[in-house]
């Protein structure tokens, strides 16, 4: 089949349309996700096309949207449910902490719980407060649990086949504002891509840029300006964040001797001090300058418009870029 020219949206609702045809266990569920479409159309035609055993819309209750799910995934079922965004996810907590993550290990491997929740994650569509959080780390430190979050449309594809087909609970967190920020060629190939892996966006010599979900982004124009300079820079995009490829990120570093890890939630506790924290356990040796974070603050998501000051932007990533190499000149 020919490659479509794809937003990342698109690419989400691609996805779910090929595993509920291969595999009639998929479902889907959520708050008004079959007549709808979902708030930003992920599920559009599903209805339509799967019938409402498969596409149920739920009372505006994300503890019930979750514990639906876990109850599903018991009973054979692979259950992929939406809330509407990032900053609707707290009530799920206790729900996946306390029985999705550990109900492989409760049931002595009697019970998986193959569910996926996917969420918008992230500022930069002016919304008010509770649509704007970046919640990556508050689930990538809960054990049993994967953490996935996706940069373009051709890997949201792959990975949310992944995820879908995966034994265990997956958080699929979608970069909100690259819903349609921009398209690119996705193939409906069924073909999934690897979990826990890093992918190595492009390769460099001089410095590694890590990131993930909606700063890689920014990210990738921070190379583009890179190179300009003449500075190579080699992109990483961690893609799945938990359980964490520190590998791929540990042999780029080794390789260019440089990195600045960029996220879109705040500072403190954020999944680049964890990676940071790694490559000074694992790779001190082979750093010619510190490891410096691009981050959020620590303080709530400043509501519309005021997000720009926010969250990181292109000269941010190059400001520190500087840092670090005037901390140790290049050659």
């Amino acid at each position: 089949m020919a490659a479509q020219n794809l937003a990342l949206i698109e690419a989400i609702n691609l996805a779910l349309k090929s595993e509920m045809a291969r595999d009639e266990n998929v479902v889907v569920l959520g708050e008004d996700i079959g007549r709808n479409g979902g708030v930003f159309r992920a599920t559009v035609g599903l209805l339509d096309t799967f019938g409402g055993d498969r596409v149920i819309d739920t009372p505006l209750a994300e503890t019930l949207v979750a514990a639906m799910a876990i109850g599903l995934s018991t009973q054979g079922l692979k259950p992929v449910a939406e809330i509407q965004f990032s900053g609707f996810m707290y009530p799920c907590v206790d729900q996946v902490v306390n029985h999705a993550t550990r109900l492989r290990n409760r049931t002595r491997g009697r019970l998986s719980c193959p569910m996926v929740i996917r969420a918008p994650n992230g500022g930069g569509i002016h919304a008010p407060e509770h649509h704007s959080e970046s919640l990556e780390t508050t689930f990538a430190q809960m054990a049993g649990l994967r953490v996935v979050a996706p940069s373009n449309p051709a890997r949201a594809y792959g990975l949310l086949l992944a995820a879908i087909r995966d034994p265990d609970p997956v958080i699929f967190l979608e970069p909100t504002r690259c819903y349609r920020l921009f398209k690119q060629p996705v193939e409906d190939d069924g073909e999934a891509l690897p979990l826990d892996t890093c992918f190595i966006d492009r390769e460099g010599s001089d410095i590694t840029l890590v990131s993930w979900g909606a700063m890689m982004h920014d990210t990738r124009l921070a190379a583009d300006a890179l190179a300009e300079e003449g500075i190579s820079a080699e992109v990483v995009d961690v893609a799945t964040l938990k359980p964490l490829d520190m590998d791929t990120i540990l042999t780029s570093v080794a390789k260019t001797g440089r990195c600045v890890i960029v996220q879109e939630s705040p500072r403190a506790g954020g999944w680049a001090s964890e990676i940071a924290a790694n490559l000074a356990e694992h790779g001190l040796l082979s750093l010619f300058a510190p490891v410096l974070r691009v981050s959020g603050y620590d303080t709530i998501m400043p509501l519309a418009r005021q997000e720009r000051v926010y969250i990181p932007d292109t000269e941010r990533i190059l400001k520190e870029v500087r840092k670090v190499f005037d901390a140790a000149p290049k050659g």
